[in-house]
């Protein structure tokens, strides 16, 4: 069974009347919840031509306070990437006050859904339809964010065990004007009626959400005797149905809080008739999230420190520290400035480093407004200026196939090879097949010492013929290689390949630089016409290429 995309594209706006509001007149974040997965639903829908389910959502932050009453809520969904039955879609929000004309972002959020046709019948999805430049960029960094999704609990149980092992854990907890966890139970149970659930009977995941959203906060509002505001729900997933006639009980606590913010974790069971007889519960899910709360003058509260009674309680209270490290990790590669400075390699923030390298990548060379400024037989330089930020494309026509340039270029150990800027190169880390971290030492230019960098290298072979090989590059800090006196440590913003196969026996190889201090002399001396170091390099770069293709 096939289905023809005819886009994703859906855009929802609702007025906030009183019976979406909270007790002050805020946009409940329930009800936000709800009209998300509406419209996101909606947008798979379109595309797949069946019903679909919600599977899951990523890390959803509010970064904007709730509209008020009379104020406008527009959402707007659309797919970003269809994978086998499963898609990627991408949420954004604003609110409109329809006064001022002013208009504000509440959130950007990406969600997963399963395309579910009636009976047995199976499908397989047809490709999203990329018509602009931000359709193609979403559409590669959806597989990256793919990656993330699929690797989360295992980083979050590795994260778990070194903490383990670091004697973090202990069996008893003692603390000054604690609060015992017991004190922030909360029970609720909802029976699906049919405006809860799809026209196939399938609970609406954000009706799901919206009912966890209530508990949660009222679990919140025991502790700190106010009431919470919801800020961000972590990553989770829907590990099985609920559909019309099941009884779901939600059971919700406080894991732990952190000056200004408390982390609830709810977990949902499901039971027909029969299961309820017999309590049988089916876990369909289990989320996290996180409130803080404001006194009437707009000041953030102070939260007091909780104190778990059990076992259980302290394994919840641990992953909750846990978790926050992992969502400050992301919300700090996200929002990453082009000028910062290199980041840190940890644990809890790999995946989004080595996403965070590809995107950046991916947006540079997506980047319109290149204009070029040498052409010489088979390479060509362009340059592109925005603001104060000077970028650098090479581009080689290579006589070899694209996935043996892709393997030749992604292994820096070989570039000292062809690039004479390369002094010395070796592997710090092999973290997996697709990442790794090298150290590399640069020769002094006049009246400077040697430079050396840290560099994270990520590599991704293509999902189609389309698509490119890409190799990113970006500098990272680690604890074991701290800057010698001997050498003048340097960055490396945005760098990287892209390889696209033109033949059986030929490819396109283009080099993308993000310039900085380090490169800027070369670059600098090209674009004065005093020097080819960039065209040298280029052409080193394609006879090495060439020559090992021969060989092989």
């Amino acid at each position: 069974m096939e289905r023809h995309g005819a886009g994703g594209d859906v855009c929802m706006c609702q007025t906030v009347y009183p019976a979406h509001a909270n007790h002050r007149g805020e946009l409940s974040a329930g009800q936000l919840l709800k009209w998300m997965d509406a419209t996101a639903c909606l947008a798979a829908e379109k595309h797949a031509g069946v019903s679909c389910v919600t599977a899951s959502m990523d890390d959803i932050q509010f970064e904007e306070a709730a509209s008020r009453v009379g104020q406008i809520i527009s959402i707007k969904a659309k797919v970003n990437r269809a994978f086998k039955t499963s898609m990627e879609v991408g949420i954004k929000v604003t609110v409109q006050d329809i006064l001022t004309n002013v208009e504000k972002i509440v959130s950007l959020a990406y969600a997963t859904y399963v395309a579910k046709p009636v009976g047995a019948a199976k499908i397989e999805l047809e490709p999203v339809k990329l018509l602009s430049t931000e359709d193609h960029l979403e559409h590669s960094l959806a597989i990256e964010r793919r990656r993330i999704r699929l690797d989360y609990e295992q980083v979050f149980q590795n994260l778990m065990q070194e903490s383990n092992k670091e004697g973090d854990y202990c069996d008893t907890f003692e603390e000054e004007d604690a609060v015992s966890t017991d004190l922030t139970r909360v029970q609720s149970i909802e029976l699906v009626q049919p405006p809860h659930a799809n026209h196939h009977g399938n609970t609406f995941g954000g009706q799901i959400m919206a009912w966890m959203e209530t508990v949660a906060s009222i679990s919140a509002s025991r502790l700190c005797h106010s009431y919470p505001t919801l800020k961000s729900v972590n990553m989770f997933k829907f590990w099985g149905p609920s559909v019309v006639g099941d009884r779901l009980v939600f059971n919700a606590i406080v894991n732990n809080t952190f000056q200004n913010s408390v982390e609830v974790g709810v977990r949902v069971e499901a039971y027909n008739c029969e299961e309820w007889i017999k309590d049988q519960a089916r876990h369909i899910n289990s989320a996290f999230l996180i409130f803080n709360t404001v006194n009437d003058k707009g000041q953030l509260l102070t939260f007091p420190r909780i104190k778990p009674t059990t076992k259980d309680g302290m394994r919840r209270y641990h992953g909750a520290i846990i978790r926050r490290r992992i969502r400050l990790a992301r919300k700090c590669m996200l929002s990453a400035k082009e000028n910062k400075p290199s980041d840190p390699w940890e644990r809890s923030n790999q995946a989004y480093v080595s996403y965070s390298n590809i995107a950046a990548l991916t947006h540079l060379s997506a980047k319109s407004g290149w204009e070029i400024t040498s052409t010489l037989d088979d390479i060509k330089i362009w340059t592109h200026e925005e603001v104060d930020v000077l970028s650098l494309k090479v581009e080689m026509q290579v006589k070899v196939p694209s996935h043996l340039a892709f393997s030749l270029l992604s292994d820096f150990t070989f570039r000292q090879q062809w690039d004479k800027h390369f002094l010395t190169c070796e592997v710090l880390q092999a973290v997996n097949e697709d990442e790794k971290i090298y150290y590399v030492t640069s020769p002094p230019t006049t009246g400077h010492k040697p430079r050396d960098f840290v560099i994270l290298v990520s590599q991704r072979q293509p999902c189609k013929p389309s698509e490119p090989y890409t190799v990113a590059a970006k500098s990272v800090t680690l604890t074991s290689m701290p800057p010698s006196p001997e050498y003048c440590r340097s960055e490396i913003l945005c760098a990287g390949f892209q390889i696209y196969s033109d033949s059986s026996s030929s490819c396109t190889v283009c080099y993308f630089n993000q310039v900085t201090s380090g490169v800027m002399p070369y670059l600098a001396a090209n674009l004065t016409g005093s020097s080819k170091s960039i065209e040298d390099t280029a052409s080193e770069c394609i006879k090495f290429l060439e020559l090992k293709g021969s060989k092989c």
